[in-house]
């Protein structure tokens, strides 16, 4: 058999790249397989180096809410290239993208463009700990926020399947101020609080955690979160990277009806392009450089050509609202295929665009709760979707999100494809 070109890219990419990807989430190892390399993505289908069209699920990790190469957003980065790739100074742009994102997502009433979502919540941080003159944080187990050297502490993520929950490289200096509780579990959490009295700046969370697989809050576990940093003068920082613009126009906090006092902002903000930003009230952001004296900076934060493409993203989520109803019809369709076809076998989380397929029957509500999966059968699962055209994430704890450019039949599609992967068992 003639040998594919992913396979000889990927004999290329080893010798050069770490495991021969720029990101582990990308690589297949734990799922058996050598990764599929893309050629193009045009709406809800990707089309790797071999001729291989498949209908995509993992949307870039998300950001393709749109469906990939979205017409109106495509032109707008033409446009702005064609101006220049880079400039190092302000640009008008910028303005406007700092005004819409504190129109859709009020608590941002002051905020700050950078480059990444890692880079968001590190700045985050930093300013929390400013702004509160301490030095600890509370995260959840399973919950990642990034590849930050102080937050690499039980990460979720490609973490789970990699086996290095935490990482080498990583002075104990730096997560000795990072406090661990469980999600989901308020006790755990009140007990941090008892016994760092007056220490903790923060607690950080994903409010629908979705790097161990999506996995929702409880009723009145982010009411909780919200309550007790405020009795205790911490801050609440909600990472809305994944779910920002995908559970609603203005985010989970929206969905909830919680305010935060800083958020975190990544994926769809870019619109395919590689943008991050954070931001809350005014008092708090205004500690950072060069109005106050917390430092951060990015030269390329702004970047002409990601703005383009975040703004025009945006404004089209913001002027087409009824596309929240649509995905979330789809995704649930899905999600309800599934617990009926994988009845005893999976138990599937789902809420708005994003959905994950646990191989455990056991519900889903934590940590420890999503590391009962079986893996093995998860790679086997994964592979029969993707030789049948439906690409999902080769991870077991990873999410699988919904764009607005698959169709019903789409959805009819997968849904015969995963019915036939339990029937052949």
């Amino acid at each position: 058999m003639q040998e594919e070109m992913s396979e000889v890219l990927y004999e290329r990419a080893v010798k050069h790249i770490p495991g021969g990807v720029n990101s582990p989430v990308r690589a297949y190892k734990a799922v058996g397989r050598v990764p599929r390399f893309i050629a193009s993505a045009k709406g809800d289908r990707i089309t790797d180096v071999d001729g291989n069209e498949m209908i995509d699920y993992v949307c870039s990790w998300g950001p393709g809410i749109l469906g990939h190469a979205h017409d109106r957003v495509i032109a707008k980065v033409k446009e702005a290239a064609e101006a220049g790739l880079t400039y190092g100074a302000p640009t008008k742009r910028e303005v406007e993208m700092a005004e819409l994102i504190s129109e859709l997502v009020p608590t941002m009433e002051v905020n700050r463009l950078v480059s990444s979502g890692t880079e968001a919540v590190m700045s985050a941080i930093r300013v929390a700990r400013g702004y509160t003159g301490r030095d600890k944080i509370i995260k959840f187990r399973g919950c990642y926020h990034g590849h930050s050297d102080g937050l690499l502490v039980k990460a979720g993520s490609a973490a789970l399947t990699t086996s290095v929950p935490d990482s080498a490289g990583v002075p104990a200096d730096y997560t000795k101020n990072t406090l661990v509780a469980e999600y989901n579990d308020c006790e755990s959490v009140k007990n941090l609080f008892d016994n760092n009295k007056g220490e903790i700046a923060a607690v950080i969370v994903e409010p629908v955690a979705a790097n161990m697989g999506v996995v929702l809050p409880k009723l009145g576990f982010l009411e909780f979160l919200r309550d007790i940093t405020k009795e205790n003068n911490s801050l609440l920082i909600f990472d809305e990277v994944i779910t920002g613009f995908r559970l609603s126009i203005g985010g989970a906090q929206q969905y909830y009806g919680i305010e935060p006092d800083l958020t975190t902002l990544g994926k769809i903000v870019g619109g395919g392009m590689p943008v991050g930003a954070y931001g809350g009230k005014a008092d708090i952001m205004r500690m950072v450089s060069p109005d106050g004296p917390v430092y951060q900076a990015g030269t390329l934060s702004g970047n002409p050509i990601a703005t383009a493409a975040g703004l025009e993203t945006l404004r089209i989520l913001r002027d087409n609202q009824d596309i929240y109803e649509r995905l979330e019809c789809k995704t649930r369709r899905i999600a309800d295929s599934v617990r009926e076809i994988g009845a005893g076998k999976v138990s599937v989380n789902q809420i708005g665009s994003l959905m994950s397929i646990f191989f455990t029957p056991d519900e889903v509500t934590d940590y420890d709760s999503a590391v009962k999966s079986d893996t093995a059968e998860y790679a086997g699962y994964f592979g029969y979707m993707l030789d049948n055209g439906i690409y999902v994430a080769p991870s077991q704890f990873e999410a699988m999100f919904m764009s607005d450019a698959h169709s019903n039949e789409d959805v009819n599609k997968t849904i015969e494809v995963i019915k036939g992967y339990f029937l052949k068992k």
